[in-house]
């Protein structure tokens, strides 16, 4: 295993790690990528050839959206063929939302993508920004046998590489900010790389990249919670651009028995409008009929996000709704692991 030689692109979008403080007024701005070297000296030593791009109005993560996916996707695929691998530096905030599309839109990958980003500016004394950094770039340009060691899209953030579908941001204080709660980490950072093989992808055979930039992002996000009513219910269900829902059900994917909710799910599904089940636990899966609660949504079609975040549950039907399938091959397909991003009995 080599973690030298290779050429890789560093891509700034915005976010936290591209800022440095000025000294008088102690505000925070975006500095030139062009000065990476001289600002973080260490990426020398690492022996990659490395060039940036910045997005031209770097934007906070916050502010993420079709557009910026869009923006990000076709400047991947458009180096694909120039580079080894890519990092994304990104604000923390939104960082798995992004990373999980990105995971969709780009079909094919055999090159590491390693999202990452900072909870304190990269000039800061106690700054994480230089060590996920560092990393990351190791990672990208990781090879064995002359082929890169990650080949997907990944993130990377306090000493673990993490499958970018599988991760959900758990703390905005502490250094440890990411979690992937049903998904071992890739590799484990310490005075060596570990990489866990059992836990990356495998790619069999090498095949041409494709890029998907038709999403849909006219999708309602509804947390359950004990004592939501009818008519709050309805007026969210019923918004007429709606394409499709996800619901965060309690524990492992149990609803409200009450008619008027079942009936309003009913006729959602009825339209054509799919319905995902996910669980708003951190841990743990969907499981539809195990209990009554869940058993009448499952016989009239919801569909089970199974043990899926909901970053990855909303990236993969941003992806899959402007497909326009049938209900039926919606649901078969939605339930099927297409990136690594729910498991597979």
């Amino acid at each position: 295993m080599t973690t030298s030689g290779s050429k890789l692109l560093l891509i700034y979008t915005g976010g936290t790690i591209g800022m440095i403080r000025e000294k008088d007024q102690g505000s925070l701005k975006a500095f030139n990528f062009d000065e990476l070297l001289s600002k973080i000296p260490e990426i020398k030593l690492l022996d990659h050839k490395i060039d940036t791009l910045s997005f031209d109005q770097p934007i906070d993560s916050s502010d993420f959206g079709l557009i910026q996916y869009r923006e990000l996707a076709q400047i991947i695929y458009d180096h694909y063929s120039n580079y080894d691998g890519f990092v994304v530096l990104h604000g923390s905030d939104t960082m798995s939302y992004t990373a999980s599309v990105l995971s969709f839109m780009l079909e094919n990958l055999s090159k590491p993508i390693i999202f990452t980003g900072s909870q304190l500016p990269i000039g800061d004394l106690r700054t994480d920004a230089k060590e996920n950094l560092i990393s990351s770039i190791q990672i990208a340009g990781l090879k064995q046998n002359g082929r890169p060691v990650i080949k997907e899209v990944g993130l990377y953030f306090e000493y673990k590489l993490y499958r970018a579908n599988r991760t959900t941001k758990v703390n905005a204080e502490h250094f440890e900010a990411f979690d992937s709660p049903n998904y071992p980490s890739l590799i484990q950072s310490g005075v060596n790389l570990k990489v866990n093989y059992s836990a990356v992808k495998r790619v069999r055979k090498i095949k041409e990249l494709v890029l998907h930039k038709d999403l849909e992002d006219q999708i309602l996000l509804l947390k359950l919670f004990p004592g939501l009513n009818q008519k709050v219910f309805e007026s969210l269900i019923n918004i007429p651009c709606i394409k499709g829902i996800v619901l965060e059900s309690f524990g492992s994917g149990n609803f409200k028995t009450d008619d008027w909710f079942v009936e309003g799910i009913r006729r959602k599904i009825n339209q054509s409008v799919p319905v995902v089940n996910i669980t708003q636990c951190s841990g743990g899966q969907v499981t539809m009929g195990k209990y009554y609660t869940s058993e009448r949504l499952q016989k009239i079609g919801v569909i089970s996000g199974s043990d899926m975040t909901t970053e990855a549950t909303i990236a993969k039907m941003m992806f899959m709704l402007p497909k326009r399938l049938s209900m039926k091959v919606f649901k078969t397909i939605f339930e099927a692991s297409l990136r690594g991003e729910v498991s597979e009995s």
